[in-house]
């Protein structure tokens, strides 16, 4: 292998900690990336390390519960109706994804990657030197609803939570909880074994020095397709330039399924947006963790650069205008909470790459034996990124990989 070029497209939180583990194995590794990270997950999700999501979102429950969480009544699930063509076939692959039998099976599989997540995450800000970016202690999640807070308590209690531990909050935890809330919760819940970065753009930046450092080398770019001949892959960028590597490592997010259909390779991806605005300013204790308001479906962290709100679960194209009452219903509940926001507020929007099972998107391509892909976390990218770099080492190494990845490959999606 250290004979080997590696071209790792997309310079998100999983493409970065790749081209990182893979460097770290004495590889020669370029990572292609266009540089304009703002608008990607990565650098504007939650923060929260969510080792607790042990079930996919593909469930029966989910299916269930959708009608009413819809935004056409008052909820966070957004379907646009000019992208239809989007999210019907991705809802219908979704129904069947969450099958009993189906969901069983990811279940297992997914709970066997948030089981190694934080010890992952341990050996990534050990060998970056930078142990004050991952805090591991817990996360709160509350209700101001009584009856939400009913349904809520029940559902967690037989939830599959893996190696997370919770409680109920005590009356005096609820009280200091209502410190930052314009009255306390009526329920919460209190979550250990999970865990919040110090910020993820400050993760990306310390990402990128130590792939700079390591002798890493960057190219600023986008890749516009790729080509497969001879059972090899090849790399067209937008610019034009044809790229040959000995391996080739496709992290790109939400493009990564069209980029892979000329390897044969079928990847019914969405892009599955967010919002989320934050304030510089704000009365937010340094010592309160994270806090989920699951009755309003939005979460609030505190990060080095601010305090953050975020929610919505928007399905249709990644390039699509941003919808501004997006982030008005996100000011609207972070009023009615009382949330400590001052001053001026910043908003973003950005896609997480979604499958409909809800599973990553993680092995080597069956037709061209030098091209591999790590994609399709949906919510759990930045959770499960230094697994998954780990993960691709391996599969890319002389080791071969584990074969606990055959529950991630594309051919799951493969047409009879």
């Amino acid at each position: 292998m250290a004979d080997a070029e590696i071209l790792v497209v997309g310079g998100g939180i999983v493409g970065l900690c790749c081209a990182l583990a893979l460097r770290r194995r004495g590889v020669e590794v370029t990572l292609l990336d266009p540089g304009r990270r703002e608008g990607a997950a990565s650098f504007g999700n939650a923060g929260h390390i969510a080792t607790e999501q042990g079930a996919p979102l593909a469930s029966a429950a989910m299916l269930r519960s959708a009608p009413g969480r819809l935004t056409l009544a008052g909820g966070p699930i957004a379907l646009p109706p000019g992208a239809v063509r989007h999210w019907l076939p991705f809802a219908l692959r979704l129904a069947r994804a969450a099958a009993p039998a189906r969901h069983a099976a990811g279940a297992a599989a997914l709970g066997g990657l948030l089981d190694g997540a934080m010890p992952a995450w341990r050996r990534l800000v050990r060998d970056l030197a930078r142990p004050d970016l991952l805090s591991e202690d817990g996360h709160w999640v509350v209700w101001h609803d009584p009856a939400a807070a009913a349904r809520g308590l029940a559902a967690w209690r037989t939830a599959a939570i893996g190696t997370a531990r919770l409680r109920e909050a005590s009356p005096g935890e609820r009280a200091h909880l209502g410190s930052v809330m314009a009255r306390p919760p009526v329920a919460a819940l209190k979550f250990d074994g999970t865990g919040q970065v110090a910020d993820p753009g400050a993760v990306l930046d310390a990402l990128e020095r130590a792939f700079a450092a390591a002798g890493g080398r960057r190219q600023a770019g986008r890749l516009r397709a790729l080509e497969v001949a001879d059972g090899r892959a090849v790399a067209v960028t937008e610019a034009g330039e044809r790229l040959a590597p000995g391996r080739l490592l496709v992290a790109a997010g939400v493009a990564s399924g069209a980029l892979l259909g000329p390897a044969g390779l079928r990847a019914p991806i969405i892009a599955e947006r967010g919002y989320h605005i934050q304030a510089a300013e704000h009365g937010w204790p340094a010592d309160l963790q994270p806090i989920v308001f699951e009755d309003r479906s939005t979460i609030a962290t505190r990060f080095s650069g601010g305090l953050r709100v975020a929610g919505f679960v928007e399905f249709g194209r990644h390039d699509a205008a941003p919808d501004p009452r997006r982030w008005r219903a996100l000011e609207r509940h972070a009023g009615a909470l009382g949330l400590p926001l001052r001053g001026a507020l910043t908003r973003w929007v950005g896609s997480r790459p979604t499958l409909p099972d809800y599973l990553p998107a993680i092995g080597r391509a069956p037709g061209a034996g030098n091209l591999f892909y790590a994609f399709g976390h949906q919510h759990l990218g930045l959770t499960l990124a230094p697994l998954t770099a780990e993960l691709v080492a391996g599969l890319m190494g002389q080791d071969g990989g584990d074969p606990a990845l055959a529950a991630f490959s594309l051919r799951r999606f493969a047409r009879p």
